[in-house]
């Protein structure tokens, strides 16, 4: 292939191995792809797929286990691989960058961020001190934070999660590299910043002409930044395509099942297309397609024979990685190199209301009510700022007078950025806070009076009240098996159920949310994610609760396995009638699954109507802002 003029990263047949406990895995295999000047190149997949080691690997990264084993990184004429350790170290940051996933992670916690961001400079370029610094407090300026003079001073802890991704971004573009890998770079973070943080990685772009591989399983922000994608399965790239081409008619199945798995309004009420299976081990021989023991149109031959690789059409490779193109050539001829519109669809015409009563619901005049089961009054939340820099002691409202109701059987989705309030009013609800807090108002489960009732009323509200947390490896206990797991709640709550009653629920409860008997008596790092998750909402079930409190149940979640998610949770409502307090800021899990719609802000509720209402025709300002925020497919 004759590499195009404005080629800047070309690589060719990348195959790597990885040590593991069960041997050698085929991590990478004979990857294939360039990035031209100036374009964004999206790298998506399921978690597993190698992602993130095609990043280490062009970066030369690797861990020590891992080996390429063949293939070539060009980055403007000069193969990488054939540099040593420290002539890469003059390319790793000066020619191309990374920012990485977890910037609380990447970052020195006991270093200045102006410490950092020259360390990473002078390595690359010879600069007066006084220069050096100018030039890091004019990249933190440029990447929107403020008084950038001060934080250049300032230590990781006292930035928030955006501001650290945007640390980042200035640290991996401080000395200006040709190529700019982002991985996952708004994971976790709310729709507002993730849209300040992309806007500036495109505006960036812009700019100097830098090349950005964005790596992520966010099928949406691949649509509002990329040129090019590239969608891997089980370490091979299975298709490659020109985005607009990708999204208008994806054409490896494994394309259109991801695409059939993102939820949305039209899709409430119906199942999504959860992938049945898992990504194959990559320590075993292959001889034939990856995903056919997954694949719904898979035919003998896809089982037996070779899998056709991409055509090279117009210098460049395109297609799918699949024998249904093979058979329709027209699925995967010649694409030539458009780009996509990253303008959102034109929002629907807001009312001229600006504002609506907190607790106002506007539901459809033909859905059925049934009887409430959560009534919230006036809550209120307020922490004490006791630090001893303050002359005088002073509180933090934190949620600020809010009210709601949660009827049997529906979902009220909670939305808002980081801060508004939303998880101190869950563990509110729960009586988790303590004495950290003052809570006040009237919380009533079932009729009941339940906040500072006392012990008795607490135990009581908790078998009628479970939280399903955000992160499920964290809140599982690593040292207990599942059914200790799972029986600890039931034998606290419900000390009159018997062993045998115990037993026999949380087999029917294991077979509900679909796993196998043997889970019982394994430990959840033994588990996916997915997995995981779901033996964390089998936990919430099993003392029978009548609400569920979902704080983003599904955040870090493959697409995949989050249709998996959302479709128990749809299924467990419609047949246990199971009531949910959804808290995410995914606003198209809760188009998908929530009756109404709570907007907090600042501590308070600014809208509350109905999921069709707040999502097409939202009548506060701040809504309107947080729906143009949300990327679209």
């Amino acid at each position: 292939m004759t590499p195009s003029k404005d080629q800047v990263l070309d690589v060719k047949d990348l195959s790597m191995n990885l040590y593991t406990q069960s041997g050698w895995a085929l991590a990478l295999s004979a990857l294939a792809f360039e990035i031209e000047a100036g374009q964004t190149f999206a790298l998506v997949g399921e978690s597993g797929c190698g992602k993130s080691m095609t990043a280490l690997a062009l970066m030369q990264l690797l861990p020590g286990v891992a080996q390429i084993t063949t293939g070539s990184v060009q980055l403007k004429g000069q193969d990488l691989f054939q540099l040593s350790e420290r002539q890469m170290q003059t390319f790793r940051g000066r020619r191309i960058s990374i920012i990485f996933q977890e910037p609380a992670s990447s970052l020195n916690p006991v270093m200045r961020i102006g410490d950092q961001m020259l360390e990473a400079l002078m390595r690359h370029q010879e600069l007066p001190a006084l220069k050096a610094k100018a030039r890091c407090i004019e990249w933190l300026e440029r990447v929107g934070l403020s008084e950038p003079a001060r934080r250049f001073e300032q230590f990781p802890f006292e930035f928030s999660g955006g501001q650290l991704q945007r640390v980042m971004i200035a640290m991996a573009l401080v000395s200006e590299p040709d190529v700019l890998i982002a991985d996952e770079p708004t994971t976790a973070l709310d729709v507002t910043l993730q849209a300040q943080v992309l806007k500036l990685l495109k505006d960036l772009q812009a700019e100097r002409g830098m090349s950005l591989m964005l790596i992520t399983h966010d099928l949406a922000v691949v649509k509002d930044m990329a040129h090019r994608v590239a969608l891997m399965y089980a370490g091979e790239i299975v298709e490659l395509r020109d985005a607009k081409d990708f999204f208008l008619a994806p054409k490896h199945p494994y394309s259109k099942l991801l695409m059939d798995s993102l939820p949305d309004f039209e899709r409430r009420g119906k199942d999504l297309a959860a992938i049945k299976g898992q990504v194959p081990p990559l320590t075993g021989e292959f001889n034939a397609c990856r995903f056919a023991p997954r694949c719904p149109q898979k035919m003998p031959e896809c089982e037996s024979g070779a899998v056709p690789m991409f055509e090279l059409k117009a210098s460049r490779l395109s297609g799918a990685r699949c024998l249904l193109t093979k058979a329709n050539p027209e699925d995967s001829g010649a694409l030539t190199g458009s780009t996509v519109s990253t303008e959102h669809p034109p929002s629907p015409a807001p009312s001229e209301v600006s504002s609506v009563k907190p607790a106002q619901s506007s539901c459809a005049h033909n859905e059925v009510h049934g009887p409430v089961i959560l009534e919230v009054r006036d809550l209120r939340v307020s922490y004490s700022l006791t630090k001893q820099w303050l002359q005088a002691p002073r509180t933090f409202e934190a949620v600020k007078g809010v009210s709601f109701d949660i009827e049997q059987g529906k979902t009220l989705a909670l939305v808002g950025e980081s801060g508004c309030g939303k998880t101190s009013l869950a563990k509110a609800l729960i009586q988790v806070l303590g004495k950290s807090a003052d809570v006040h108002g009237q919380v009533r489960l079932k009729g009941l009076e339940v906040l500072n009732q006392g012990r008795q009323r607490a135990l009581q509200a908790k078998r009628e009240m479970q939280i399903i947390f955000q992160n499920p490896f964290a809140s599982l206990n690593p040292r207990m098996r599942i059914i200790d797991i799972l029986e600890e709640g039931m034998k606290s709550l419900h000390p009159e159920w018997s062993g045998e009653q115990r037993l026999c629920d949380i087999e029917v409860l294991l077979d509900r949310v679909g796993l196998h008997k043997d889970a019982l008596r394994r430990f959840p790092h033994e588990f996916s994610g997915g997995q995981r998750q779901r033996i964390a909402i089998a936990r919430a079930l099993a003392v029978k609760p009548a609400l569920i409190i979902c704080d983003e149940p599904t955040s870090a979640l493959d697409v995949s396995i989050q249709a998996q998610i959302l479709n128990l949770l749809r299924e467990l409502q419609e047949s246990l009638g199971v009531s949910y307090l959804l808290i995410t800021h995914n606003l198209s899990v809760v188009s998908y699954l929530a009756h109404e719609v709570a907007v907090m802000h600042e501590g308070r509720l600014v809208e509350h109507a109905s999921a069709s209402d707040v999502l097409h025709s939202p009548r506060h300002p701040y809504t309107r802002s947080l729906l143009a925020s949300v990327p679209r497919i």
